[in-house]
């Protein structure tokens, strides 16, 4: 269950609801790891609407997503279980439901209307047997690369628009004394980079069927190999501080002028709100081609027998995925509402991009956390990452390894 939850937030709410003819406070609590900046600020939006709402909010956030997910997993089995725990939208908490671990909440999304406001894709993200057992709390586009705007104003180039452009303009922006590409090398990053390129370069049909097959077909197709080759040219763009830097210190990098540019999830848009940065002026932001790459948070509810639990997890779910909270959480945390009812003309340009690529059913594309496996996605990594820290090894060798990762997860 090493990937089962990567969100843990530990807050306790109390709510006062009348019962039995006088209000009795009831607690909740909430695991998440929401620390650097802009996620901080972001909880922080959810807390006060739930401290609107009379309740009282203790925040313990865990720092490492693996180490908040063991946590939160221990905490069901030993049967001291909170209240709601943060996942990665997907198949990620599909085991925990398999496992009778979680409350289903279809009668919040029944009443809620859930299924008339979330696009379908994540209507199937967040179901298992036909019922919402997760409340999505915000969609992270994954394929955005944010850049510095006076690091391309002194190197004499255009921000670029897709990974070729990048590559293009890495020697003047060198020159100028830039990083070219401010990468973080870990594995996670290293994976997140690599399905931008292939859906850049391949198309999203090709991302999918790399992980779902193992027939040589997508593999071995010619555009496949172009973003294997793309991808291998990025390594020359990155610095030496790269190994094992965090994704928020480099993105500090771009908003401090060291870096020239970032690919990263539109969480990082909240550290440069948290700096006090503008869009336009201090920096900017692309989507990469050829569609949305979709990640996100979702929230879920572990099994709990006491009836005021059950019903403080009714009432978060109900908060959560409402308009007023989705807005101020997203504004913050540099996401995109879930629901796609809301209007945004109130959020930045980036968020309205994202939201317009979000409307369009030809621009979803579901993460590898969608569709994949925890097994599955944790064997690829470790090739990814490897191929990426090993310069030596072909497009042919990478190929193998990635089809016998493939094959023995799935």
């Amino acid at each position: 269950m090493n990937t089962i939850t990567r969100f843990i937030c530990t807050a306790t709410f109390a709510f006062v609801l009348p019962t039995a003819g006088q209000a009795q406070e009831i607690k909740a609590e909430v695991l998440h790891w929401w620390t650097s900046g802009g996620e901080a600020a972001a909880i922080a939006e959810m807390a006060n609407a739930f401290k609107a709402e009379g309740g009282e909010w203790i925040d313990t956030a865990i720092a490492n997503g693996e180490q908040a997910r063991t946590a939160g997993i221990n905490r069901i089995v030993g049967g001291n279980p909170p209240t709601v725990m943060q996942f990665n939208t997907g198949a990620q908490f599909h085991e925990v439901v398999d496992n009778g671990m979680l409350n289903p909440i279809e009668d919040v999304a029944s009443a809620n209307n859930w299924r008339e406001v979330l696009p379908e894709v994540l209507i199937e993200a967040t179901n298992r047997n036909g019922e919402f057992y997760a409340v999505p709390v915000n969609i992270h586009g994954q394929n955005w690369l944010w850049y510095n705007v006076e690091a391309f104003k002194k190197a004499g180039v255009e921000p670029p628009k897709d990974f070729d452009e990048l590559i293009a303009a890495a020697p003047k922006l060198k020159e100028a004394g830039f990083i070219p590409l401010a990468h973080g090398g870990q594995n996670w990053q290293d994976h997140l980079l690599f399905d931008a390129v292939v859906v850049a370069k391949a198309g999203k049909e090709i991302f999918k069927n790399i992980y779902l097959t193992t027939d040589g077909e997508a593999l071995n197709s010619p555009d496949f190999r172009s973003a294997i080759e793309t991808f291998a040219a990025l390594r020359e763009l990155t610095d030496e501080g790269s190994p094992g830097r965090s994704w928020n210190d480099s993105t500090n990098l771009v908003i401090t002028g060291k870096g020239a540019t970032q690919l990263m999830g539109d969480w990082a848009k909240g550290e440069f709100i948290a700096a006090g940065k503008t869009i336009g002026t201090d920096y900017g932001c692309t989507v990469m081609p050829n569609g949305y790459i979709m990640g996100g948070d979702v929230c879920v509810f572990p099994k709990v027998d006491d009836e005021e639990q059950k019903a403080a997890q009714s009432k978060l779910a109900e908060l959560m995925l409402s308009q007023d909270v989705q807005l101020a959480f997203n504004k913050k945390k540099g996401s995109v509402p879930a629901r796609v009812d809301l209007d945004v003309s109130s959020m930045d340009e980036c968020a309205q991009q994202g939201m317009t690529a979000l409307k369009d059913p030809e621009q979803q594309v579901g993460s590898i956390n969608y569709f994949a496996s925890s097994d599955l996605t944790g064997a690829t990594r470790d090739v990814i990452t490897q191929f990426w820290a090993t310069p030596s090894m072909t497009a042919d060798e990478f190929i193998e390894k990635f089809a016998s990762a493939v094959k023995s997860a799935s």
